[in-house]
């Protein structure tokens, strides 16, 4: 009874063109990784043809002269020592011209001709500059302007010694500020002066007494016919017993 059944158990027939079926052949060949690189693969196998002048190998070649530092600072390499219709570095117009204005900038070459000129002055001796300097020299002179008078003795007792001597006192210092030290210390102030007035108008201002004076010291009288005198004896009457 069963034979039948397990036979057609065994035997399972799917047709090939199900939704399901489609959809897992397409994810299969989606995840496939042979069938990923199979183009590359048969690319590979076809080889390839590179040929020189091709625009890629033009760009890496011109990006790698350009990277390249040798390649770069070839050209200056070569053009060093090189001056293009000059057949020495003194006729270039630019070194010329760098070496003149290094040789004006230096104060030592600045300054030769000046120096070699110094010591090579000839001036003549009667000129007038030179007798108008010697008149001037002689007037300025402190060797010819102080004739020292020779060297003579006196006696302590004659008069002129004694009439020097008085001058020198007269002169002396010690003598000129001898009433100023006896004056040091004594004070001396005057009644009418500018610090006095000063102090004085300065207390009158500042005198609580005369500034403030008090009602009782104020002589006055009340007024007979005020309001307040009359109605004071306006009550006195009206309280009054008689």
């Amino acid at each position: 009874y069963t034979e039948a059944w397990d036979a057609d158990k065994k035997s399972i027939h799917v047709m090939p063109d199900t939704p399901d079926i489609l959809l897992a052949k397409a994810n299969a060949a989606n995840v496939s990784n042979k069938l990923y690189i199979q183009a590359w693969e048969e690319t590979k196998k076809k080889g390839y043809d590179m040929r020189a002048d091709a625009i890629p190998i033009k760009t890496a070649k011109a990006s790698r002269d350009i990277a390249s530092d040798y390649k770069y600072k070839e050209t200056h390499e070569k053009e060093k020592g090189h001056y293009i219709g000059c057949p020495s570095a003194k006729e270039d117009p630019k070194l010329a011209w760098a070496a003149r204005a290094m040789a004006l900038q230096n104060d030592r070459l600045y300054k030769k001709a000046y120096n070699d000129s110094k010591t090579q002055i000839h001036i003549p001796v009667d000129a007038l500059s030179v007798q108008a300097a010697k008149e001037c020299q002689n007037l300025v002179s402190d060797v010819d302007y102080r004739q020292y008078l020779h060297q003579w003795t006196c006696l302590p007792d004659q008069n002129d010694v004694i009439h020097a001597r008085q001058a020198y006192d007269l002169q002396s210092d010690n003598v000129y500020k001898s009433d100023l030290e006896w004056l040091r210390g004594i004070g001396w102030l005057t009644e009418g002066s500018v610090d006095v007035v000063k102090a004085k108008k300065a207390q009158e201002l500042l005198n609580d007494r005369l500034y403030r004076t008090r009602p009782e010291q104020l002589k006055f009288t009340s007024i007979t016919d005020s309001p307040d005198v009359v109605l004071a004896k306006t009550n006195a009457m009206q309280l009054s017993d008689v």
